[in-house]
């Protein structure tokens, strides 16, 4: 039985390889990319199948190659940029020989730069969707470090006001200046209900259904 045997060698020293300490930075850095892979697809793949059938007009064919195009760059994207930030951020602890933050930044950034520094719609997406995080993470990092003083009331509804304010009023008097995603769920919201014929489009459809 070669067979068996030649794959318990092969599994065997690959499981010992893994074990190796000299290797675990490189190795962190290839299961960074892969990690990275598996969770752009996990997380483009439902968001672009609801969005392509719920707003995208064409071809079932079409729709399939859109949701396939879309969760291959998210999925690739973040796995270069994780094998990227992994490996320089290795690369820099080894050269001067400990940790530091400023290795996290920069590592960040340059990887930024080249995976996410193209303007499309992907992109876009990511780089807003962590902008807002980046707002909250640094307010409280603020308050945190004694930059702002401690808030005597919960600032959440504030800022709920002024995020919905500020939205409704762009989408209703500058919807070029949003991103197209966001423009037609806006619409879908906002607009299309202001329009039916009959009982078929006010509650089955949103619009009338076509002729084949």
């Amino acid at each position: 039985m070669a067979g068996p045997d030649l794959i318990n060698t092969i599994l065997y020293t690959v499981n010992n390889l893994l074990h190796q300490e000299k290797y675990k930075a490189a190795l962190a850095v290839l299961k960074g990319f892969r990690n990275g892979a598996v969770y752009g697809a996990k997380i483009r793949a439902p968001h672009a199948l609801v969005m392509t059938f719920l707003f995208r007009s064409g071809s079932l064919k079409d729709k399939l190659k859109a949701i396939l195009k879309a969760t291959y760059t998210h999925s690739r994207n973040l796995a270069c940029f994780v094998f990227t930030y992994k490996g320089l951020q290795a690369l820099q602890e080894k050269c001067q020989g400990k940790s530091l933050q400023s290795h996290s930044f920069l590592a960040a950034c340059v990887g930024g730069w080249l995976v996410f520094g193209n303007n499309n719609n992907i992109n876009s997406q990511i780089n807003m969707y962590l902008l807002s995080r980046i707002l909250f993470a640094l307010s409280r990092l603020a308050v945190e470090k004694g930059f702002i003083p401690q808030p005597k009331h919960d600032p959440f509804p504030v800022f709920a006001t002024l995020v919905w304010g500020v939205v409704l009023w762009l989408f209703e008097y500058y919807p070029h200046t949003l991103q197209p995603s966001l423009q037609s769920s806006m619409n879908y919201l906002y607009h299309d209900s202001n329009v039916w014929h009959d009982i078929t489009d006010f509650l089955v459809y949103n619009k009338p259904r076509t002729a084949a």
